[in-house]
């Protein structure tokens, strides 16, 4: 996959919306949100993903995470990125609107009915969320968790999710190439709970 000018122009609407609208970190601390939606980009990138999903990669947060006066929506990324991407986006999206528990199983349902391409998105999100969770874990104890919006016990409930997800994904009969990843995020994260 080379630099091509629609992933260029994924990026510059990703930087927009997390870091010039917003200048958003990553939860507990002083990182560029930015990145997180990058490495999902490089990973999709790495699976040999196309070019559409790559571009999904690295918008996948943008509905969810933008400001209401700066609102990025479906039709803004259907229109400057194809449907196909605005599809992809959407179905990876939460609703901020709903609690967190129900927001969490709404995900879990969903995956069940994933396109492979979804899958491999959401695949690349958790892979590269739960590796920075692991990292900052080793380095922060238990307190990594008090900036997660789970419900109490923060910890318990936020690692529950990924594990959920996880589980979910890898239940589906589908040769996804973040597989072992996705495996090994497993293992890792049920030491920590």
């Amino acid at each position: 996959m080379i630099y091509t000018e629609k992933i260029k122009k994924a990026i510059n609407l990703a930087i927009k919306t997390h870091e010039i609208d917003q200048k958003q970190k990553r939860k507990g601390k002083d990182v560029a949100y930015i990145s997180h939606p990058l490495i999902v980009g490089l990973l999709l990138s790495r699976a040999g993903a196309d070019e559409d999903v790559i571009v999904a990669g690295i918008l996948h947060d943008t509905i969810e995470d933008s400001l209401r006066e700066k609102k990025v929506t479906s039709k803004m990324i259907q229109e400057g990125f194809g449907g196909r991407v605005a599809d992809l986006v959407g179905s990876v999206t939460e609703s901020k609107n709903l609690p967190w528990k129900q927001r969490k199983q709404e995900v879990i349902e969903k995956i069940k009915n994933f396109s492979e391409s979804s899958l491999l998105l959401k695949s690349a999100d958790v892979v590269a969320n739960v590796s920075e969770i692991i990292d900052d874990y080793n380095q922060n104890g238990h307190k990594e968790f008090e900036e997660f919006s789970a419900p109490e016990p923060k910890k318990e409930n936020t690692l529950g999710q990924f594990l959920n997800v996880m589980s979910a994904i890898l239940e589906r009969d589908y040769n996804n190439p973040l597989k072992n990843d996705l495996e090994t995020s497993v293992i890792e994260l049920k030491k920590i709970k």
